[in-house]
């Protein structure tokens, strides 16, 4: 299917493993020019042999300065934007509410939800000059169900969500279009030290916690990267011109988190 995507200027946070490197190949499938940031250097250096089509730096979304640098960087070697996808985000920590040290909570929020608004504000301008202009803001199954001994990744996730709403009405009257991703239980080393964390702390076997978690979908399996990269490329395209303001659950029919 041609999504009409060829020539589009697309940035992509965490860009260099997992989701947001499945996003970004993608996007290079469809013709896109692609700019990642991500915080592991060995990541993006590596980037320059496996995937020459796509620009890469270094860069933590929670630091602005750094933010502000690499956006326009990009943005001026592209000649602009269409698409921002905020992907980055951490799982934080696995404890109950007293045992999470204040620390561990500023930074999920930081990295999961401020890191978002830091390159959403950077991007908005740009994408309202765009005729395709998208945002699309990686929130998760914790957005919408209750989350017990996560409760910082929870709360930013819900955040993701809110700051998704906001923005799907401020620049809707420039006809671009904000969504939000909630994966469930997505194939991949972060969500199995997610789970090998809650074995260790339940005294359970993986196996046991990985039973118990997909008991709560009604689709037992892991989602992939790809099935989320195909969602965005969706949503980023002119195909997509008419979905806003939507929080889209890619999570099997996920009911419950625990």
């Amino acid at each position: 299917m041609d999504l009409n995507l060829n020539g589009s200027r697309v940035i992509v946070t965490a860009g260099a493993a997992g989701i947001g490197l499945e996003v970004a190949r993608a996007f290079v499938e469809e013709g896109a020019r692609v700019w990642i940031c991500d915080m592991d250097a060995a990541a993006v250096s590596a980037l320059a042999a496996s995937d020459p089509n796509i620009r890469a730096e270094v860069c933590d979304v929670t630091d602005r300065r750094a933010v502000a640098a690499f956006f326009s960087k990009a943005t001026d070697e592209m000649g602009g934007l269409d698409c921002l996808v905020n992907n980055a985000g951490i799982a934080g920590a696995t404890a109950r509410i007293e045992d999470t040290a204040p620390e561990d909570w500023d930074r999920c929020l930081e990295v999961c939800l401020t890191g978002q608004y830091n390159f959403a504000r950077l991007a908005a301008p740009l994408l309202r000059k765009s005729d395709n202009g998208s945002m699309i803001n990686f929130s998760s199954a914790a957005g919408k169900l209750g989350f017990a001994m996560r409760s910082a990744y929870a709360a930013a996730k819900w955040g993701v969500i809110g700051l998704t709403k906001s923005l799907a009405i401020e620049l809707g009257e420039d006809g671009v279009r904000v969504n939000a991703i909630l994966p469930g239980i997505v194939a991949g080393d972060r969500q199995r030290r997610v789970l090998e964390a809650k074995a260790q702390r339940l005294g359970r076997t993986f196996s046991e916690t990985e039973a118990a978690a997909f008991s709560y979908t009604s689709i037992r399996e892991y989602v992939t990267a790809r099935q989320l990269a195909d969602q965005v490329l969706f949503l980023a395209s002119p195909r997509g011109r008419t979905i806003s303001g939507q929080a889209i659950a890619v999570d099997g029919d996920t009911k419950m988190l625990a």
